[in-house]
Formats: C-alpha cells, sequence, structure tokens
C-alpha cells in the first residue's frame, strides 16, 4: 500500500494495491499490523457505510468532540466523491486550511482524516456509496458541524452557489466563525 502525505501532513492519503484478472480485482483496504509499522497505529470500532442518491450531496462539514473525537479511514466503494478535511486544531500551523482528495470506486484511494479536523465530502456521481472507519464510537452528543460553504474556510467543492443537495442538519449548521472549536493541536 502507498501511503502518500497530503500538504497538511496529518491527514494522509491511502492507495492500496489492487490484484486483478478477468473476473475484477482483489485489494487489501487496511492491515493493522502493516499501517502500524507506517506509524498510523488506530483501533478501529465501528464502519459506517453512506449512500447518496444524486450527484452534487454534500454531507459535512462534521466533526464528534472529545472524548468521543474519530479519526477516520473514508473510501467509496461505487461512484466518486470529493473528500474534504479541514484542520481545525487550535494552535496547528495548518488550522482552518483544507485539503480535498477525490476517491472513487476506480481510483481505490482512501483518505486517513485524523481527530481534530472537519470532514465532509461532495458526491461526484450518482449512487454513490462512502464506507468508512472510525475509532470512537458515534455519540450524539458530541456530535457537530460547520457550514460547508463558509466563506471563510473557502473550500472548493466544485459546485455552483445553491446547487448542493444538503440534509436539514447541514443547511443550518454554524458558520466557522461562530465554531468554538474543542481541538488543540498538542492534544490531537
Amino acid at each position: 500500500m502507498e501511503i502518500v502525505r497530503t500538504r497538511i501532513p496529518d491527514v494522509v492519503r491511502l492507495e492500496p494495491r489492487r490484484f486483478g484478472d478477468g473476473r475484477g480485482f482483489f485489494s487489501e483496504t487496511w492491515n493493522r499490523a502493516r499501517m502500524a509499522a507506517a506509524g498510523l497505529d488506530f483501533d478501529f470500532v465501528q464502519d459506517n457505510h453512506s449512500f447518496s442518491a444524486q450527484r452534487g450531496t454534500v454531507r459535512g462539514l462534521h466533526y464528534q468532540a472529545p472524548p468521543m473525537a474519530q479519526t477516520k479511514l473514508v473510501r467509496c466503494a461505487r461512484g466518486a466523491i470529493l473528500d474534504v478535511a479541514v484542520d481545525v486544531r487550535r494552535g496547528s500551523p495548518s488550522y482552518a486550511q483544507w485539503v480535498a482528495e477525490e476517491l472513487s470506486a476506480e481510483n481505490g484511494r482512501q483518505l486517513l482524516v485524523p481527530k481534530g479536523f472537519l470532514h465532509g465530502f461532495v458526491t461526484l456521481t450518482p449512487d454513490a456509496d462512502v464506507i468508512y472507519k472510525v475509532d470512537a464510537y458515534y455519540a450524539p452528543e458530541c456530535d457537530g458541524a460547520v457550514r460547508f460553504d463558509d466563506a471563510d474556510l473557502g473550500v472548493d467543492w466544485g459546485l455552483a452557489p445553491g446547487a448542493a443537495v444538503l440534509s436539514d442538519k447541514d443547511a443550518a449548521a454554524p458558520s466557522f466563525q461562530d465554531f468554538d472549536t474543542p481541538f488543540s493541536y498538542n492534544a490531537a
């Protein structure tokens, strides 16, 4: 597996090898021992599956606050997404900066989004299946969001204004300016 540090080095793109023939392919998407040897040692406790029927569906920007903060390993099993991570660790040299990676069934890439980051994605195709592992259980009392199109963050979602398909929760998410981050760079 190829491990690629993004321009925010704590966010990592994983590119599993695929072994294919006329039937299709096989790919090992996570191997705890190999990843731990590379310094990526996580105890994933829950797998999540998100299906989005429409192209332009935005899910995010979400976070789960301590003590139930989550590291996520995200991949797209059908279709394609633009996956986004925003550093919200107070004191981080990359605070309020974001990275985005295209994840698709075709390219097989995965994105490791550590604790202390807002996370979201937009579907680039209809009928997109996104599967992700997390290292802490979902806790509704720790759940939060920031507006996906906040001007202070300036994330380029590749969408025309007003074109995003949003949940009521995401449409009502607060601005980044009103967000009091529960994360710090040294504690992430």
